[in-house]
């Protein structure tokens, strides 16, 4: 049986005709947590993505086992429309801090990307305190126009969750 070809490297493709778009994605993922603009949140992604927040020990262990799991663009809204009608949490805001994707190319139009991240969070006005850490782990489709997630997996750093992870990280 023949091996499978090496993937390809982990790069930061400045050069690439889909680079601008995908930092685009990236800051607009962000911003649209961090100003409260939640209903922004599920139109940058495909209609049938998923996004999983997990913790590193579980990702590593290949568990499936998720602090939020969503599939598919309209379980984001139902999360957004339960977030401001339903679910009763203490309001706070969070601030990304976000480090350079780095890319491989997976296909015609199609990129992983794997990025770290900080989220400071202010709870009341109060003392801004770190929240998460960890690493987006990311496939993105590109039209030639615009990037959207196709997966977005969040990896937390550490295995302690405060109980309030009410917002998409």
């Amino acid at each position: 049986m023949p091996a499978d070809p090496p993937e390809a490297p982990w790069r930061v493709d400045t050069a690439a005709p889909w680079w601008s778009a995908l930092l685009e994605l990236h800051l607009q993922h962000a911003h649209a947590i961090d100003d409260d603009r939640l209903e922004d949140w599920p139109g940058l992604y495909v209609e049938h993505a998923l996004y999983r927040i997990t913790t590193a020990r579980n990702h590593a262990a290949g568990l499936p086992a998720s602090l939020i799991h969503a599939q598919g663009r309209a379980m984001l809204a139902d999360r957004v429309l339960a977030l401001r009608q339903a679910n009763i949490y203490e309001r706070q805001r969070y601030r990304h801090q976000l480090g350079l994707p780095l890319v491989r190319v997976v296909d015609v139009g199609r990129v992983q990307a794997r990025s770290a991240f900080s989220v400071t969070r202010t709870v009341r006005g109060g003392v801004p305190m770190l929240f998460a850490t960890g690493l987006y782990l990311d496939r993105i489709a590109y039209d030639g126009v615009r990037a959207r997630f196709e997966e977005r997996i969040v990896v937390c750093d550490s295995d302690v969750i405060d109980t309030l992870l009410a917002l998409p990280l």
